[in-house]
């Protein structure tokens, strides 16, 4: 997806974890470093990875793959593995030097996933994170 494909990615809306923010979308969509693939089966959407180029001074740019998802009656077809090598693909050509991702220890489902497009396990990290109020 591209900028001008909001109205496609409100389409796939079934497929993300909240309601879509039409605002969101289209800022996600206008950053040239920001990715979003949509699969799609017979017309109708039925998985989507998105991925955020991160630059470092001392280390270049690499993918993070921000978070994959497929339908639930269109899963063990490889569309969420096809889908993670084509966000692969796209890093590449963008001068990536890598791309990763972080995955819950208990996702069985996402573990295997990222194996079968050829993702080896780093290191089994903590996350922190933060939640700020919005100023809505």
């Amino acid at each position: 997806m591209d900028a001008g494909d909001e109205d496609r990615v409100m389409e796939a809306a079934e497929l993300f974890d909240n309601p879509l923010q039409k605002d969101a979308v289209k800022k996600f969509l206008d950053d040239p470093t920001h990715h979003l693939v949509i699969a799609y089966s017979h017309g109708v959407p039925v998985g989507f990875v998105s991925g955020v180029e991160v630059t470092h001074p001392d280390k270049g740019t690499e993918m993070f793959l921000y978070e994959l998802s497929v339908d639930h009656g269109h899963r063990h077809h490889g569309i969420g593995s096809a889908l993670v090598k084509e966000l692969g693909e796209r890093a590449r050509k963008k001068g990536c030097y890598g791309m990763w991702v972080l995955a819950d220890d208990d996702n069985a489902a996402a573990a295997a996933t990222y194996r079968k497009a050829g993702g080896d396990v780093e290191s089994q990290p903590l996350m922190f994170s933060w939640k700020f109020e919005r100023d809505d």
